[in-house]
C-alpha cells in the first residue's frame, strides 16, 4: 500500500463522531480538543495514560493482503499520534519523575525517541560525537533528556524491586508481561552499553554556559508545519520554555551522582566522583532556590546521598571536627581505632544522635572479627556493648541478652568502666526526672546481679549511686544483700578492703558447670573439671547437660572407667565432639575427638579404637560437606582407612551401626566399584549386611552395559530386597473358633529392616546407583496384580517380571518407599529427567493430574533447554504424551488435548476431534490454535466453528491455516520446522501454567 493510499484510508476512517462511537484519542485527534482536555482540573484519562494509548496506536504492525505481519505505515494519521504524544508530554514540562513513574520502560524510550526525530538529532549519529554548543538549544537539550533518562533507568534497574502479587494465570496477559519484560530488558541491555557515552555527553553538558530551551505545544505544532509555514521562527530561536543554565547543571549534577554511585559497588574510587557531584548540586539548588520550575530534586535522599559520600570519601581537608559522627565511627573502624569509638558512643550516650540500630550494627561488626579469632576484640566487644546498654537504659529500654552474656563474669575493670560510662552519659544538673530514675534502677539492677561483694560495694560506694539513690533506697538494697548472705556485716560506707569476704563455693561451682556446657576448648573443659573435682568428690559432672548424648554401646564402656574425673572428662569430650559434628562444627570436633583420643590411649585399647572409627566417620562427615560437594575425590588415605574400617575383626570392640553405613555409602559414592565386588573378604559378606547390599549394588552397576543373561547380581539383588520388603506371617484363633491371618510388619526375614534400607539409601549420591535402586522399588511396585498405571523407569527391564509368593510382600510400604526414594533423589538432583518423569507417573496413579501435568512438563524442560532444543523422543514417549493427554481431558483443558494429539508419532485424529467437540473446556480454547501444525485438525475446527455459527472462531481457524509455512507443498524440512516452532511455544506456555 503506498503512502497516498494510507494517507487517503486514514482521512476516510476518521471522520468527526461523538465520543461514545470511537475511542477516545480517535475523537481528541479528529477534534483537535487535546489542549481543552489537559486545561481540566483532573483530565480522565490522565496525561501519561494519553501518552501510552497515543504510542501504542502509532505503533500497531499492520497486515498486508497475504496475511503478512508488516512495520507500522509512516502516515498521516500515525505521525500526528505521535505528535500528540509529545504534546502531552510537553505539557508535563518534560519532567522525568512524572514520566518515570508513570510510564514504561519501553514506552518512555519510544517517545524519547520520537523527541530526538523531531528535534533533528540525525539517525545514528553517537550523542557522544555532537558539539553541544554549536547545535540548536531544543536539540541539545532533546539530547540531554535523553542521556538523563538513560543513566537514571540504569541507576534505577540496579534497585530491589518487590514483585506484584501474581493473579489468576491468563495466557494471554502472562504472553504480554513476558514480552514486554524481555523488550525492558533489551533496551536496559544497550543503554548499559552507552552508558559511558551517556556520561560524557552529561559531562560536557555541565561546560555549556548557555540557556537551553525546551519543546513546548507551540513548538511542537510548528515543527509539524510545512518549513514555509513557520512564519521566521527556527530551531535556533528562542522558541520554547527556558531552561537557564544553573537549573540545567543541577539536575544533570544530580544524575551524574546517582550514576557513579552506583558505579561505586564495583569501583570504590569512583565514589569521589559522587561525592563531587552531589555537593555541586547542593551548592546550586542553593543558588536557585527550590521553587525551581525545571530542576526538581528529591532533597531528602541527595542528604542521605551525601551522608554516605561522607562516610565512604570524607573529605581531605576536613578536620575530625567537621566530620560527622557517622563518617568518625566509620574512619575509626577502617583504621583500627576501637578506642575512639567507644570515645564516640559516650558522647553520644549525651547527644543521641547516632540511631540505635546503627550503633547495633557496629557491635555485630565486631562480635563478627572477635569470632574469627580476634581475641583482643572481647574487651572492645564487652565496652562498645556496655555504651550500648547504657544508651537502651536512659531510653528506657530493656538490658540486651549479650549484655548479660558478656557480664557473666564480672572483674574489677568491667565494673570501673561501666561506672565510667554512666557518670558521663548523664548530666546530673540538666536531666529528667524519668531519666534519673532508669539510671538508678540500672545500677541497683546490676548490683542485685552481683555475686561477688567486692563489686558490689565498688558500685554503692561510687558517687553517681550515691547521688541517684536515696538514703532509703540504699538502706533497702543493704538488708536484700543481708539476707542473701547472713554471715556478712554489710554498712552503707565505703570499705577499704573485701578480700576477706568469703564468696560462696556452690555459687562458684555453678558459674563454673555452666562455663562447662558453654565451652568447645578440650584444655578448658580439663581445667574447669579439675577445680570442681577440687571442690567436691560426690557430684558426676558427665549429668550436668541433659544435652550430652552418648551412643549407649559407648557409655557402658566409659561409664566403668574408675577414676571419676577421667570418667567426666572422656564422657563430655565425645559427648561435645559428636553434638559439634551433628551440627557440622568439624574443626571443633576434631580438637575434641583428638584430646579423647589422646586421653584414652594411655589406658583403655578398646576406648582407643572406638575413637579411631569416630574420627574416621567425622574425616567422612568433613569431606563430603567440604571439597566432596564439588566433586573432588577424597584422598588415598581416607579411603584406605575405610576399607580399614570394613575389614577390621577385633573382638569386643562396641560398634555403631552408622559407621558401616557411612563407609559403604561412600564407597558408593566414589565409585571404589572395584574394591566392593572382587576385594571385599567372604567374611565380611556374612557378617556385614550393609557391605553385603553394596557389593550387590556395586555389581550390578559393572554389570550393566553386558547382555541380559549375564546380570545374576540384579536378580541376587532383587531377591535381597524383596525379602527385605516381605512380611512374616502368624495366625490366631478367634473367639468364634475361626483362624484369621496376622500381617507382622518390618519383619526379620530380610539382612536388615526396611526402615534401615531406607536410611542407607538416603546416605547415597551416586546418580547410577540410586537409579538403579529406584528401578528396582518401581519394578516391585509394578508387579502387583491390582495395579492399574504402571510406573516407567530407567534399567527397569533387568528386574524379574514376577514374584513366586505375591503375598508374602508389603505393597503397601513398597509404596511409601518409592515416594520417599524419588523425593530424596530429586532434592539430590531436580534436574534429572527420568526421576522426574517417575514423580510425574506417581501422581498420574494418584489421579493428582495437574502436578502429573507439571512434573511431565518439568522433565521435557530440564532436557530440552525449557523446550528451545527438541525434547528426546526417549523422554517424551508415546506412553508420556499420552498420560500427558489424559491429565489435560480429565482437567477439562480439551484445546490442549487436541494439540497434543499431534505430538504422537501417529496423530490420534480420533481423540483430537472429540477433544474439539467438547464446549465445556476450561483452557484458553482458539488462542491456542497458532499452536496447531496439522492442516487436517485446523480444517476440522474450521468446519465445526461454521456448523455452530461461531464466525470469529471460523475466522481464527482459517488464519491458521492459510500460514504459508503449513502449505502442504512446502518440503518436508519446512513443514518440520514449522511443527517444531509450535510444539517449543505451546510446551513453553504450557509450562508457564502448571510451573
Amino acid at each position: 500500500m503506498s503512502a497516498e493510499a494510507a494517507d487517503r484510508e486514514a482521512a476516510t476512517s476518521s471522520r468527526p463522531c461523538t465520543p461514545p462511537q470511537t475511542c477516545w484519542f480517535e475523537f481528541l485527534l479528529e477534534e483537535s480538543l487535546l489542549e481543552k482536555h489537559l486545561r481540566k482540573p483532573c483530565p480522565d484519562p490522565a496525561p501519561v495514560q494519553l501518552i501510552v494509548q497515543f504510542l501504542e496506536q502509532a505503533s500497531k504492525p499492520s497486515v498486508n493482503e497475504q496475511n503478512q505481519v508488516q512495520p507500522p505505515p509512516d502516515n498521516k494519521r500515525n505521525r500526528i499520534l505521535k505528535l500528540l504524544a509529545l504534546k502531552v508530554a510537553a505539557h508535563l514540562k518534560w519532567d522525568l519523575d512524572i514520566l518515570e513513574k508513570s510510564l514504561s520502560v519501553p514506552v518512555l524510550n519510544m517517545l524519547l525517541n520520537e523527541l530526538l526525530c523531531i528535534s533533528k538529532v540525525p539517525p545514528g549519529t553517537k550523542h557522544v560525537d555532537m558539539d553541544l554548543a554549536t547545535l540548536p538549544p531544543t536539540t541539545a537539550m532533546a539530547v540531554l533528556l535523553y542521556n538523563r533518562w538513560a543513566i537514571r533507568t540504569i541507576v534505577q534497574s540496579s534497585f530491589p524491586v518487590k514483585q506484584a502479587k501474581p493473579g489468576p494465570p491468563q495466557l494471554s496477559v502472562m504472553n504480554q508481561m513476558q514480552q514486554e519484560k524481555e523488550l525492558t530488558e533489551n533496551i536496559l541491555k544497550v543503554l548499559k552499553e552507552q552508558a559511558a557515552d551517556s556520561i560524557l555527553v552529561l559531562e560536557a553538558a555541565l561546560k555549556l554556559n548557555k540557556d537551553l530551551y525546551v519543546h513546548t505545544m507551540r513548538t511542537l505544532d510548528l515543527l509539524a508545519m510545512e518549513p514555509g509555514m513557520v512564519n521566521g521562527e527556527t530551531e535556533s530561536s528562542t522558541a520554547g520554555l527556558k531552561v537557564k543554565t544553573e537549573e540545567m547543571q543541577c539536575q544533570v549534577c544530580y544524575d551524574l551522582g546517582a550514576a557513579y554511585f552506583q558505579q561505586g559497588s564495583t569501583n570504590s574510587a569512583v565514589y569521589e566522583n559522587a561525592r563531587e557531584k552531589f555537593f555541586r548540586t547542593k551548592e546550586l539548588i542553593a543558588e536557585i532556590g527550590s521553587l525551581s520550575l525545571h530542576c526538581t530534586i528529591d532533597e531528602k535522599r541527595l542528604a542521605g546521598y551525601c551522608q554516605a559520600c561522607d562516610v565512604l570519601v570524607p573529605s581531605s581537608d576536613s578536620t575530625s571536627q567537621q566530620l560527622t559522627p557517622y563518617s568518625q565511627v566509620h574512619i575509626c573502624l577502617r583504621s583500627g581505632n576501637y578506642q575512639e569509638v567507644i570515645q564516640i558512643f559516650i558522647e553520644d550516650n549525651l547527644t543521641l544522635s547516632l540511631p540505635v540500630q546503627f550503633r547495633q550494627s557496629v557491635l555485630r561488626e565486631l562480635f563478627q572479627k572477635a569470632q574469627q579469632g580476634n581475641e583482643a576484640l572481647d574487651e572492645i566487644c564487652f565496652k562498645v556493648c556496655a555504651c550500648n546498654t547504657v544508651r537502651d537504659i536512659l531510653e528506657g529500654r530493656t538490658i540486651s541478652v549479650q549484655f548479660n552474656q558478656l557480664f557473666l563474669r564480672p572483674n574489677k575493670e568491667k565494673i570501673d568502666f561501666l561506672l565510667e560510662v554512666c557518670s558521663r552519659s548523664i548530666n546530673l544538673e540538666k536531666a529528667s526526672e524519668s531519666l534519673k530514675g532508669n539510671m538508678a534502677a540500672f545500677l541497683k539492677n546490676v548490683c542485685l546481679g552481683l555475686e561477688d561483694l567486692q563489686y558490689v560495694f565498688m558500685i554503692s560506694s561510687h558517687e553517681l549511686f550515691i547521688t541517684l539513690l536515696k538514703d532509703e533506697e540504699r538502706k533497702l538494697l543493704v538488708d536484700q544483700m543481708r539476707k542473701r548472705s547472713p554471715r556478712v556485716n554489710l554498712c552503707i560506707k565505703p570499705v577499704t578492703s573485701f578480700y576477706d569476704i568469703p564468696a560462696s563455693a556452690s555459687v562458684n561451682i555453678g558459674q563454673l558447670e555452666h562455663q562447662l556446657i558453654l565451652s568447645v576448648d578440650p584444655w578448658r573443659i580439663r581445667q574447669i573439671l579439675i577445680e570442681l573435682h577440687g571442690m567436691t568428690s560426690e557430684r558426676q559432672f558427665w549429668t550436668v547437660s541433659n544435652k550430652w548424648e552418648v551412643p549407649s554401646v559407648y557409655s557402658g564402656v566409659i561409664l566403668g572407667i574408675k577414676d571419676n574425673l577421667t570418667r567426666d572428662l572422656v564422657y563430655i569430650l565425645m559427648a561435645k565432639g559428636l553434638h559439634c559434628s551433628t551440627v557440622k562444627d568439624f574443626s571443633h570436633a576434631k580438637q575434641l575427638f583428638a584430646a579423647c583420643l589422646e586421653l584414652v590411649t594411655e589406658f583403655s585399647p578398646k576406648l582407643r579404637q572406638v575413637m579411631l572409627n569416630e574420627m574416621l566417620l567425622l574425616d567422612i562427615h568433613t569431606h563430603e560437606a567440604g571439597t566432596g560437594q564439588a566433586g573432588e575425590r577424597p584422598p588415598s588415605d581416607l579411603i584406605s582407612r575405610v576399607r580399614g574400617y570394613l575389614e577390621m575383626r577385633l573382638p569386643d570392640i562396641p560398634l555403631r551401626q552408622v559407621i558401616a553405613e557411612e563407609c559403604v555409602a561412600f564407597m558408593l559414592n566414589w565409585r571404589e566399584s572395584e574394591y566392593l565386588t572382587l576385594q571385599v573378604p567372604a567374611f565380611l559378606l556374612q557378617s556385614n549386611p550393609y557391605v553385603k547390599l553394596g557389593q550387590l549394588l556395586a555389581a550390578t552397576c559393572k554389570e550393566l552395559p553386558g547382555p541380559k543373561e549375564s546380570r545374576r547380581t540384579a536378580k541376587d539383588l532383587w531377591e535381597v530386597v524383596v525379602q527385605i520388603c516381605s512380611v512374616s506371617s502368624q495366625h490366631k484363633r478367634g473367639n468364634d473358633g475361626r483362624v484369621s491371618l496376622i500381617k507382622q510388619r518390618e519383619s526379620t526375614l530380610g539382612i536388615m529392616y526396611r526402615s534401615e534400607l531406607l536410611s542407607f539409601i538416603k546416605k547415597l549420591r551416586e546418580p547410577l546407583v540410586l537409579t538403579i535402586i529406584l528401578s528396582l522399588f518401581v519394578k516391585l511396585h509394578n508387579v502387583r496384580e491390582d495395579i492399574v498405571n504402571d510406573i516407567t523407569a530407567e534399567h527397569i527391564s533387568i528386574w524379574p517380571s514376577s514374584i513366586p509368593n505375591l503375598q508374602s510382600v508389603d505393597f503397601e510400604a513398597v509404596a511409601i518407599t518409592v515416594k520417599e526414594l524419588v523425593r530424596y533423589t530429586l532434592s539430590i538432583n531436580p534436574n534429572n529427567h527420568s526421576w522426574l518423569i517417575i514423580q510425574a507417573d506417581i501422581y498420574f496413579a494418584t489421579n493428582q493430574y495437574s502436578a502429573a501435568l507439571h512434573y511431565y512438563l518439568q522433565a521435557g524442560a530440564v532436557c530440552s533447554d525449557f523446550f528451545n532444543k527438541a525434547v528426546p523422543p526417549d523422554v517424551y514417549t508415546d506412553q508420556v504424551i499420552k498420560r500427558m493427554i489424559k491429565c489435560c481431558s480429565l482437567l477439562n483443558c480439551h484445546t490442549q488435548v487436541a494439540i497434543l494429539c499431534q505430538f504422537l508419532r501417529e496423530i490420534d485424529y480420533k481423540t483430537a476431534f472429540k477433544s474439539l467437540q467438547e464446549q465445556n473446556s476450561h483452557d484458553a480454547m482458539d488462542s491456542y490454535y497458532d499452536y496447531i501444525w496439522d492442516v487436517t485438525i485446523l480444517e476440522y475446527l474450521t468446519y465445526l466453528h461454521h456448523k455452530r455459527g461461531e464466525t470469529d472462531k471460523r475466522q481464527i481457524a482459517i488464519k491458521a491455516i492459510g500460514q504459508t509455512e503449513l502449505n502442504a507443498s512446502n518440503p518436508e524440512e519446512v513443514l518440520q520446522l514449522a511443527a517444531q516452532r509450535r510444539k517449543k511455544k505451546f510446551l513453553q506456555a504450557m509450562a508457564k501454567l502448571y510451573f
